[in-house]
């Protein structure tokens, strides 16, 4: 029915009640699924400072995305083991223009955020993914509700 439904992770609870739930809906619909995370850009000085700390034959597991890769891997894990195609794409910057730029790019059908920072106060701030996804998206949104 989406054909390509996009999902954003950032590894939260939230986040993984969003892929729990599009997963189940790519499975029902024979979709396939685009997982996204994002991360922030890291200083080398950063990075060769880490890199010093372990052993030399690991040095190469220290990179600006790790986090991301580990989380991306994770949650593919969990979606192709329900039997749905994922393909991954850890994205440097913002999380809502990484998902956005991924849905453009792979003319999707469906993004589906985790409601995170959408409580009280938070949900007027502009920043917010789920906000900025909802009103720049260029198919339909599915925000879930986690709290």
């Amino acid at each position: 029915m989406f054909g390509k439904i996009v999902v954003g992770t950032d590894g939260s609870e939230t986040a993984g009640e969003a892929v729990r739930q599009a997963t189940e809906l790519a499975k029902s619909m024979g979709d396939s699924i685009d997982l996204v995370s994002a991360y922030e850009p890291v200083s080398g000085a950063r990075l060769r400072e880490e890199q010093q700390q372990v052993p030399k034959d690991l040095e190469w597991t220290i990179n600006p995305r790790e986090d991301v890769d580990s989380t991306l891997k994770d949650a593919a894990e969990q979606i192709g083991g329900a039997g749905v195609d994922v393909t991954t794409f850890a994205r440097e910057g913002d999380p809502a223009d990484a998902i956005l730029d991924v849905a453009e790019e792979r003319d999707a059908g469906l993004i589906v955020v985790g409601n995170k920072g959408m409580t009280g106060a938070k949900r007027f701030l502009l920043g917010s993914v789920p906000n900025k996804v909802s009103h720049h998206a260029p198919c339909s949104v599915m925000i879930i509700r986690t709290t």
